[in-house]
């Protein structure tokens, strides 16, 4: 989420000199460019896929999620909304179920009723499923999230909690329309480059365009691409998956959007008719596609991430064998305090979400209800081809992390975020020293009890990470 410029960073980490924008880009393109990897159709046919796809778009004007500064509720469609799901099943019969989600973010009770009604149809558990949101700023309000941010009168929830149950009835029936249509399958994997997204935190808005020419952006960036392909036993692509680093904030204006992933996704659905294109969000919580506000930098940004997967496509697929592995857990985070009662009321005073935010940590202090000091955050890790490791995290996640687990387990390791609960930034350490919007005040959008989290949030995950990690084990 984007409700405020973020301040500019003290100066480049170690971590950010060692795997600046044109380290990462200049190595993934001497693998594009190698080319002599095996392609897609060395591998035989012996995982199973299925996909489904629904129009999600909000027949009512419900309030748009992702702009603090958002003054009424939607007006009309730029293009639809979806959602797509892929099912994977490997040789064993072991299934994994992927949603990818025109939305900000999938709400934990959304999560949590979505993984226990395919458990009851399906009996998946929770580490087969993985529900992922495109981030975009021009998805609906949803469920129990971002209450605080906008006046929302008690008509306006009721339109929120009505369309969250047939949002949770869509995703369901497109799992199961998935799950009916499996058919033999390749699955294999590769890695692309794009290079539009800017950390946000270390570069000037409006003074990205003269940056880029003189190539002087700065922080630290994972322009890297991950692509699954799934192609049917005739050859044709069944689905392509790809994820990027990079926040869904080209445009803030008042029409359902997807955003440059949206217009992506439409791309190479346009490009090879009968696939399925899901797209997944990499640790982009300090990261901008810049400069933006014009929809067509939104179909340009999309356009170059398309030809990305593409260029995959064509010339570095990797045929993974038919195993899947996965792990989950929920990890307590350990929340920071609250402020005092007078910077409370202080806030309160405000016309805004710290406002209502304020007033509402009042009301829950003078109830005597005992307050959250932890957060159950899902890390889950899912290997594939007994090579691949995918992992995702919940939340707005920062992209040190991103670098510090490839770092930890390989280049080619995928880490995600925006999986399966988004209820907040998760900053690093070093982006919570500094502060500013991803490090502290965002708490209060988000709407939890504290103004930042402990100084052990990193550490907490890296631990968790390395636990779930340790349950997919690499292949002999």
């Amino acid at each position: 989420m984007d409700y405020s410029r973020a301040p500019r960073s003290r100066g480049l980490s170690r971590l950010e000199r060692l795997w600046g924008s044109r380290s990462v880009a200049g190595l993934l393109g001497v693998i594009l460019l190698a080319g002599g990897l095996p392609d897609a159709t060395a591998a035989e046919p012996t995982w199973r896929a299925g996909t489904a796809k629904a129009v999600i778009t909000p027949q009512q004007p419900l309030w748009m999620a992702g702009y603090g500064g958002r003054t009424r509720p939607a007006e009309g469609k730029y293009h639809d909304l979806y959602i797509r799901v892929l099912v994977l099943e490997d040789a064993r019969g072991h299934r994994g179920a992927i949603l990818s989600s025109d939305t900000l973010g999938i709400p934990q009770p959304i999560y949590e009723t979505v993984v226990a009604r395919l458990h009851a149809a399906h009996g998946l558990d929770r580490s087969q499923i993985m529900l992922n949101a495109s981030h975009t700023h021009c998805g609906p309000v949803l469920t129990h999230a971002l209450y605080d941010v906008y006046p929302l009168d008690d008509s306006q929830r009721k339109m929120i909690e009505d369309y969250s149950t047939h949002f949770i009835d869509t995703i369901v029936g497109a799992f199961d329309q998935a799950l009916r249509s499996l058919e033999p399958v390749r699955v294999s994997r590769g890695l692309g480059v794009a290079t539009f997204a800017v950390n946000r935190r270390t570069n000037r808005e409006a003074d990205v365009p003269a940056l880029r020419e003189q190539d002087r952006l700065m922080g630290p960036v994972d322009h890297s691409v991950p692509v699954l392909a799934v192609h049917r036993a005739d050859g044709s692509l069944g689905a392509v998956l790809f994820a990027y680093a990079c926040h869904n904030t080209v445009m803030d204006f008042y029409q359902w959007f997807g955003d440059y992933a949206g217009c992506a996704q439409f791309a190479l659905e346009a490009r090879h008719p009968g696939a399925a294109a899901l797209f997944v969000m990499g640790c982009g919580g300090d990261q901008n596609p810049l400069p933006r506000r014009k929809v067509e930098l939104a179909e340009q940004y999309g356009a170059q991430l398309a030809d990305a997967v593409d260029a995959v496509l064509r010339h570095s697929l990797q045929p993974l064998a038919p195993r899947l592995d996965t792990a989950i857990e929920l990890t307590p985070l350990a929340l920071g305090p609250l402020p005092p009662p007078e910077r409370l009321h202080e806030l309160g005073q405000q016309a805004n979400y710290a406002g209502r935010w304020a007033a509402r940590m009042l009301k829950w202090q003078a109830s005597g209800a005992a307050i959250p000091r932890e957060y159950p955050y899902p890390v889950q890790a899912w290997r594939l081809g007994g090579k691949q490791l995918w992992i995702t995290l919940g939340g707005e996640v920062v992209v040190d992390y991103s670098l510090r687990f490839k770092g930890e387990w390989g280049w080619e390791t995928w880490v995600t975020a925006y999986a399966n609960d988004v209820m907040a930034y998760i900053p690093s350490y070093r982006v919570l020293l500094e502060g500013g919007y991803e490090g502290q005040s965002s708490m209060q959008v988000y709407g939890q009890p504290a103004e930042r989290w402990a100084a052990d949030v990193e550490e907490r995950v890296a631990a968790a990470v390395a636990r779930v990690v340790a349950r997919v084990p690499e292949a002999p």
